[in-house]
């Protein structure tokens, strides 16, 4: 197998890093922007980009193609960097990542955006499975908690500044720079992490498990294009979405019964032994769930409901990214200090529950300051989780799996995310429907019937009772999809309630005892403090 992290290889590799450290961190940041900040900002130039090359019917294929690809490639790039070296493999997501975006910029018409989005995708899957396993190689789980606040800023950032750098851009430069901006960010985190990463190279003797690695990808496939088509382009119960379905269960249920046999499994099971791991995968899920909900509806009720323009409901999102940010970094540093980290998942999914409840009870009378508050609760709770998460996660593994557990719960995060939009859609939709209906009568039917999401261009042009009914259905589906929210939620308060509090590794006395319970076995480089 490949070189363990205890040779003197690897200690003298070691022994180079905390002097790098900081400039490290700063590339694998950017590389990490890179991967959050492209669906943000294309989201703002996408009207530009179908007024040039036209193909609306295609456009959503545009996002689709770029989540599909991400998505079936994350688990695959965490095995590579297991088998073959972190630093190669990393430096690679980041090559194909900029071949997909300089390509997505001079596409001619749709069909080829959405092929180079695809290219772009693959790179994308390498990104942020890259970034976590490398901290979890250079970093000992006890002092991973200083940079939580590092990694949650860079997420908040993404967030909030993704539309507004998005509609700059396309405004200015036009959409092609919305591709074309990644490639100078892209060669610095390459020429930093080339420069400066010291980590022992790999060389492993097993052959990749190629059967392995095609039953998931076609298995993750039709999951998230069930999540994506099923309510929109077919109706849940209509064949293609139950061919899928199938197709899915057979494909993953082949998958697992493989693993048990390959020489050099993509997703080892042996690691969902681990109760902690495990758990750390559900909560990871929901927590996806929960925050691309609420991110992909917030806005949308804002706009409707209380009259905000497109880019200030991104900065009204503010409360919530902004309490995410600070409580991720309280729980780093509380982690770093005492290395006890329970309470956060168990506080984290306590206050989902209760702030999804709050946003839920948001009606057409709800003030932005409510509202704010409303949010700053969530935030709070998912401060908690973010990223002791895949903390716990990666200290419930020995190190020669780092990658394959970053990959598999950055996985379980991406698959919640689609199962929370498209569940949640469709629950908005069809309460929009209802209300619209109801209040409105064939007129509120023939509004909603081609999307319950209007823009506010449409919303303009509607009669003042359209109008006043349309934001009474829009207060309705919110409340819907944010009460099926905390419902979710629960899930995740209960899997925080049977975490075992294993020792973090470096944790100064205590750390001589994760062998026995169960934490990672390999040495890990101690970092100087930043």
């Amino acid at each position: 197998m490949a070189d363990k992290t205890d040779t003197p290889v690897a200690q003298a590799a070691e022994a180079k890093q905390p002097k790098s450290v900081r400039v490290v961190l700063l590339a694998l940041m950017i590389a990490m922007m890179l991967a959050m900040l492209d669906n943000m900002i294309i989201g703002t130039a996408m009207p530009t980009i179908v007024g040039e090359l036209g193909g609306l019917e295609h456009l959503s294929w545009v996002v689709t193609a770029y989540t599909l690809a991400t998505a079936a490639s994350t688990p695959l790039w965490g095995k590579l960097g297991d088998m073959y070296g972190r630093k190669g493999t990393f430096l690679s997501s980041i090559v194909i990542f900029l071949i997909g975006s300089a390509l997505s910029g001079m596409a001619q018409d749709m069909n080829e955006l959405i092929g180079f989005r695809a290219v772009q995708g693959l790179g994308a899957g390498g990104l942020m499975v890259g970034v976590m396993a490398i901290i979890g190689d250079l970093i000992p789980p006890r002092e991973r908690g200083k940079y939580q606040g590092m990694m949650a800023g860079v997420m908040a950032l993404a967030m909030i500044g993704g539309p507004l750098v998005g509609g700059t851009i396309t405004d200015n430069w036009g959409w092609r720079w919305a591709f074309y901006i990644n490639l100078p960010l892209g060669v610095v985190a390459l020429i930093a992490v080339s420069a400066v990463l010291h980590l022992p190279k790999k060389r492993a003797q097993a052959r990749i498990d190629y059967l392995g690695a095609v039953l998931l990808t076609v298995g993750i496939t039709a999951i998230v294009l069930v999540t994506t088509w099923g309510g929109t382009e077919y109706a849940w119960s209509s064949a293609r979405i139950m061919e899928l379905i199938g197709i899915g269960v057979a494909a993953l249920v082949g998958f697992v019964f493989w693993q048990t046999r390959a020489a050099e499994p993509v997703l080892p099971l042996h690691i969902f032994r681990s109760r902690n791991f495990t758990l750390m995968s559900v909560i990871g899920f929901i927590t996806g769930f929960v925050m691309f909900g609420a991110t992909l509806f917030l806005p949308f009720y804002q706009q409707a409901v209380q009259g905000a323009s497109a880019t200030n409901s991104g900065l009204l999102l503010l409360p919530m990214l902004g309490a995410m940010l600070v409580t991720s970094m309280v729980a780093g540093r509380v982690t770093t200090n005492t290395g006890r980290y329970k309470v956060f998942p168990v506080l984290g999914g306590a206050l989902m529950i209760v702030g999804l409840y709050l946003l839920s009870t948001m009606d057409t009378g709800t003030s932005r300051f409510t509202s704010g508050v409303f949010m700053a609760v969530v935030g709070l709770g998912m401060g908690c989780l973010m990223q002791i998460t895949m903390l716990v996660a990666q200290n419930s593994v020995e190190m020669k799996d780092m990658g394959v557990a970053s990959s598999s719960t950055t996985l379980f995060r991406t698959l919640g995310s689609s199962f929370g939009v498209a569940i949640m859609g469709a629950l908005f939709n069809h309460r929009v429907q209802d209300v619209m209906a109801e209040r409105a009568g064939a007129l509120g039917s023939k509004v909603t019937e081609q999307s319950a999401q209007l823009d506010q261009a449409s919303m303009a042009k509607l009669p003042e009772a359209a109008r006043e009914a349309y934001q009474h259905a829009v207060a309705a589906g919110t409340h819907s999809a944010f009460l099926l929210g905390a419902v979710v939620a629960v899930v995740a308060l209960a899997a925080a309630v049977f975490v075992k509090e294993v020792p973090l590794k470096g944790a100064g006395p205590t750390a001589s005892d994760d062998g026995k319970a169960g934490g990672p076995t390999a040495q890990t480089p101690v970092v100087e403090p930043v």
